[in-house]
């Protein structure tokens, strides 16, 4: 056979190659072929199942410097069959005239292959190396036999531990295998002859994902974005930083004494570096990776962000790979190459402010011109004031003061980043980054910083946006960064509420206790309503009073909640933390959903446990045997319900506040009678007239105006007098909306009779992402692909007394639904990553084992593949069903 030529893609033991031949067009990925050295045998290396036999790794990395990277010229001489369409042969090879057999036996990293045959005069040859290798004590043959190491092939067991050891600190490694293009495996080299592998995703960029598997399509330039990493690190010696634990894993309280061990990550967030540079900015410049701004804070203090930023610009002006198709502007509104916005106003801009309307936004004197501009800050959203949420109107109150005191009448500098266009009721908006001060300093940046504001998550594809948006991120992280930070309780609103100053900023916040929940104390709201305590609320109340008001102690910031207040933990002689005296005390008890992310969630569970055997104040009429009746009567029967199918509509599906949907049953005389109802009730609000001094109220039956023009029946659901509007839900159809009171009328006596056809549903067993994530819009969006407008099989799987249905949803057209009884839109969620196996939140779970293993069987492919919120690993806590 005539020699062929290759590139060492990789070695995978002394005598093994991995070889790919050129790349195509575009950098695709080249064919693979596996090679192994004819007539001599190297140590083998191990894997998770079975230890390196000895001088293996010795021998795989005299080869691996040799050879990876390089041209190789090699002639087969016979094949092996192959499982996976990559050929694999024996054969000779040599790189710059070298051959590698000749190579390993003289440099003591392999042995002859035994014959059965008489030897020839090239086996005398490889017999001759090899004893003067043994003579010289060279290679394998040293007497003092291979130095010990140990190799752990799974990822550490407590991630957040070996993270706080390695954290920013440079360590040295060879990358083993390439995931995609910003996911790599390494081998980290540790003291003590500790080999540890462990998977690293690239900070601050993401590539589109490869095929993890044969016949499986990849993302467009998912495999090119793979090959590019592959060719330049794979098995290269490169240096590796760890800079965090993806979001789910990581906790606020790890490094404390009282911290439990956390449960292993899948994989760690950092940088890799090698000789000739930093890969992810190579992919960045070459436009087979985009930048993941909220890795900011991550990258901020080494510059890293602003460099990614700089080879980004310069990609999407070359119109590279994932810009290729990508139109210079997004909306038409983005000003990146403009002096002034749409309407002829400047871009870039001194004025003075005159007006202070909320916390992000303000009106500004322009100098030159003398033209008044409201601006809303870019990236950037304070709460509102909004009637009858006293906490939220206060913290808005609270950053308008502390803006009004910051640029009214100040000279600042403005820079319009994008036009927010007209949208229903609202009108244009400038969203701008506003700068004071000889230091320029951005004012949105500032209140990010001192709590009063947080940043927009932008959507993926989205370029309007601040242009300090890294910065942004940077700035809302800063009290996550802080760790313990001195305070003092200024006051105590409830057991678990306090309100803190913080001396070193000179601010003043409120801090809940997370992981528990204390009764309320009675309180009288603005309107003078009278709220009564809840049993214990005041006791609650004075305990944390007499214990921790006008105390030093140090809190640790773990959130912020919806009124701009922040979640964490507090501290009282530094180690005594008040959440686990509350609990102790019985003037409170676990939260257990908040619970569940805290590492010391069991020493509350204990005191818990504790306080409950001595009947302490809020557990003083405990009954453990009333309480378990209690709570199996509420959860309902669990025994799993006979086949009910039915065919239905999506009607409705809604993201905010959370994951929600309606549906429609049909078939029914209910759908019937509906379509009779609506003709009817078109007919009449031709010649009804309106009801000027009608005001609607929580509760009420009404006929609502939706936004295509048409009535429908709903019910109010919040009235808003002082606004003139409500929001309402839609009783037949489920969508909700608000409404304002012109386009709301009291519902006629003739059109009550029927019960509204539309029934609020939920999915059996699994869950979407929390709303936080950066996954819960994809999944939404799939979810209404699937589902929304379209008729469906739905099964009943539990009922627990209230409307909402637990429904497995089922697409008759889709064969795999044919042939399989458990197969649904339910398990299709999981497998794409899009939702997990509700564990906690599922009662009737244990009751339906069959359609469980369903579940963990495509979970495990989801997870396997890296799909969906699985593509930096396995974000699931580990619990056992």
């Amino acid at each position: 056979m005539a020699p062929m030529k290759a590139i060492v893609k990789s070695v995978l033991s002394g005598d093994t190659l991995i070889l790919r031949g050129r790349p195509g067009p575009q950098g695709q990925p080249p064919k693979e072929r596996v090679l192994h050295i004819a007539e001599v045998t190297s140590p083998r290396m191990g894997s998770s199942t079975r230890e390196d036999e000895p001088w293996a790794f010795e021998s795989r990395e005299f080869m691996r410097a040799f050879a990876v990277g390089k041209e190789i010229t090699f002639t087969p001489t016979h094949s092996l069959p192959s499982n996976d369409d990559i050929p694999r042969d024996f054969g000779h090879a040599e790189i710059n005239g070298i051959d590698l057999a000749t190579e390993l036996l003289i440099n003591g990293w392999a042995k002859p292959s035994e014959k059965k045959r008489d030897p020839t005069d090239d086996d005398m040859k490889r017999k001759d190396l090899e004893s003067e290798a043994k003579n010289g004590l060279k290679g394998m043959w040293n007497p003092q036999g291979p130095k010990p190491y140990s190799v752990n092939h799974t990822m550490p067991l407590d991630s957040q531990a070996f993270m706080n050891e390695w954290k920013a600190q440079t360590i040295d490694a060879v990358v083993e295998q390439v995931r995609d293009g910003t996911t790599v495996r390494v081998r980290l080299f540790l003291p003590d002859s500790i080999h540890q592998m462990a998977n690293v995703a690239l900070a601050g960029v993401r590539s589109a994902k490869a095929a993890t598997r044969q016949g499986e399509a990849a993302e467009a330039w998912g495999e090119e974005a793979k090959f590019f990493t592959e060719s330049r690190l794979l098995q290269r010696s490169v240096r590796v930083q760890l800079l965090s634990l993806p979001a789910p894993t990581a906790q606020p309280f790890a490094a404390t004494s009282e911290a439990a061990p956390p449960t292993s990550a899948s994989v760690f967030i950092g940088t890799v570096l090698h000789p000739a540079g930093n890969i992810a900015e190579l992919l960045v410049a070459t436009g087979l990776a985009r930048v993941v701004g909220w890795h900011a804070g991550l990258l901020a203090s080494s510059g890293g962000m602003e460099r990614l930023r700089i080879v980004e610009k310069q990609a999407k002006e070359k119109r590279a790979y994932l810009y290729a198709n990508v139109p210079e502007t997004t909306n038409g509104k983005n000003l990146a190459a403009s002096t002034t916005v749409p309407n002829g106003n400047s871009r870039t801009f001194e004025a003075t402010v005159i007006r202070i309307w909320s916390g992000d936004q303000i009106s500004v004197l322009e100098k030159e011109t003398g033209k008044e501009r409201r601006l809303q800050f870019s990236s950037t959203r304070c709460p509102r004031s909004t009637p009858g949420d006293i906490k939220q109107s206060y913290w808005a109150s609270e950053a308008r003061e502390f803006l009004r005191k910051k640029l009214i009448g100040k000279t600042v500098r403005v820079h319009v980043d994008f036009v927010r266009p007209r949208e229903g009721d609202y009108e244009e908006r400038e969203c701008a980054t506003v700068r004071f001060g000889s230091q320029n300093i951005n004012i949105a940046e500032t209140m990010i910083e001192k709590g009063f504001a947080t940043v927009v998550r932008h959507r993926r594809d989205d370029e309007d946006r601040s242009s300090d948006y890294d910065k942004l991120m940077v700035a809302e992280q800063s009290f996550k960064r802080l760790g313990r930070v001195p305070a003092v309780v200024q006051g105590v609103t409830a057991g678990s509420r306090f309100k803190l100053l913080l001396p070193k900023e000179n601010q003043t916040v409120t801090l809940v206790l997370t992981g528990v929940r204390a009764p309320r104390p009675g309180r009288t709201e603005r309107d003078k309503v009278e709220v009564k305590s809840e049993p214990y609320g005041t006791e609650s109340l004075e305990f944390s009073t007499r214990r921790f008001l006008q105390r030093d102690v140090e809190v640790e910031f773990e959130s912020t909640d919806k009124s701009g207040g922040f979640i964490g933990a507090m501290f009282l002689n530094k180690t005594e933390n008040a959440a686990i005296t509350l609990v102790k005390e019985g003037f409170a008890s676990v939260h257990t959903y908040s619970a569940e992310t805290i590492p010391w969630v069991n020493l509350l569970l204990e005191a818990e446990k504790e306080a409950k055997a001595t009947r302490k104040n809020i557990w003083s009429d405990y009954d453990e045997a009333v309480e378990q009746e209690a709570e199996k009567s509420q959860n309902g029967s669990t025994e799993p319900l006979k086949p009910e199918y039915m065919d239905v509509i999506v009607s409705d599906v809604r993201s905010n506040p959370a994951f929600g949907f309606s549906v429609q049953i049909l078939n029914t005389e209910g759908i019937a009678s509906l379509e009779k109802l609506m003709h009817d009730f078109s007919l009449h609000h031709r010649s009804a007239t309106a009801a000027p001094s009608f005001i609607p109220r929580n509760g009420d039956l009404v006929s609502a105006r939706f936004s295509d023009g048409s009535w429908y029946r709903a019910k109010i659901r919040k009235s808003s007098p002082g606004k003139k509007e409500a929001e309402v839900t839609f009783i037949d159809y489920g969508n909700q909306d608000t409404i304002g009171f012109n386009d709301i009328r009291p519902l006629d006596p003739k059109f009550r009779s029927l019960p509204g056809q539309a029934h609020d549903a939920r999915l059996s067993f699994v869950k979407l992402p929390d709303p936080e994530s950066e996954y819960y819009g994809e999944a939404v969006e799939r979810f209404r692909s699937l589902c929304e407008g379209r008729k469906l099989v739905a099964n009943t799987d539990f009922r627990d007394g209230s409307s909402s249905l637990h429904i497995r949803l089922m697409d008759p057209s889709d064969p795999e639904a044919a042939k399989d009884p458990l197969s649904c839109i339910n398990a299709d969620l999981i497998r794409e990553g899009y939702a997990l196996i509700d564990r906690k939140g599922c009662k009737y779970l244990r009751s339906y084992p069959q359609v469980v293993q369903k579940l963990q069987d495509v979970l495990r492919d989801a997870k396997r593949e890296r799909l969906g919120m699985f593509e930096f690993g396995d974000i699931e806590d580990d619990e056992e069903l």
